[in-house]
């Protein structure tokens, strides 16, 4: 059998004298500069998993309360009515954004929400700056929701680049190995070529977890943010309704 059908056959590998039997030995007796990149792998890695199960934690607790919002709005007879209902609702981006129309809406027209009678319609100029607070409010709702987001895309972006430095960094070595030895055999190469793997490997792992709850968590912001569009609209169809424009 030659030396590389060998090496190919076993799982145990020498690298300078020192028997390596499994990745942790590879890591451990890896050079200085794969070892720095690894450990900002680990680090990120660690900090993609708890923004994920944060995003996640939040995120559920938003549709749950969304649940909730629109079983109050269901059983409403009217915007007064609604608008009760909800002051015994949890704080939540729908229940904000309701708020903070009604209150508008409310310094606009002082009294037409209690029923008073002989209240003037909106202008079209107030009905645009009541249009203005609703995007507003629902654009700081969409950054709230988005809030720790790009660290998943950037932890899922780079990593695989870090990954692709450390293979750069065992090909290096494995050239360097060649040359100290003067001769391409599998001792040679192995250890670089091992190092490359290892971080390569690395790299895609931390990036894939990332990249795939990015990319769920998005769709679903925009779900929320649909949602949000979607009852903006309705406020204002409400009180077209119900003559308080």
């Amino acid at each position: 059998m030659s030396a590389g059908g060998a090496f190919l056959g076993s799982s145990i590998l020498q690298v300078q004298g020192r028997v390596i039997d499994s990745p942790l030995d590879m890591v451990l007796g890896a050079t200085p500069a794969t070892k720095v990149i690894l450990g900002i792998l680990a680090v990120g890695s660690l900090a993609s998993w708890i923004l994920i199960f944060w995003k996640w934690r939040e995120l559920r607790g938003v549709n749950e309360r969304a649940d909730r919002f629109v079983y109050a709005m269901e059983g409403a007879r009217g915007l007064v009515d609604l608008h009760h209902a909800l002051l015994r609702l949890e704080d939540s981006p729908f229940t904000r954004v309701f708020r903070e129309g009604v209150s508008f809406f409310d310094e606009l027209r002082p009294g037409a929400l209690e029923g008073a009678t002989g209240q003037p319609g909106l202008t079209r100029t107030q009905l645009e700056a009541l249009w203005l607070v609703l995007e507003k409010n629902l654009s700081q709702e969409r950054d709230e929701l988005s809030h720790g987001m790009q660290w998943l895309a950037i932890i899922g972006s780079v990593s695989p680049l870090l990954g692709l430095m450390g293979t750069v960094v065992g090909v290096m070595n494995s050239f360097i190995g060649i040359t100290s030895q003067g001769s391409a055999n599998i001792a040679a190469v192995a250890p670089g070529i091992a190092e490359a793997l290892t971080t390569t490997v690395t790299g895609l792992a931390v990036a894939i977890p990332a990249v795939i709850a990015y990319n769920h968590y998005a769709s679903r912001l925009r779900l929320f943010v649909g949602e949000l569009e979607g009852f903006a609209s309705e406020f204002i169809g409400t009180l077209a309704r119900e003559g308080r424009l």
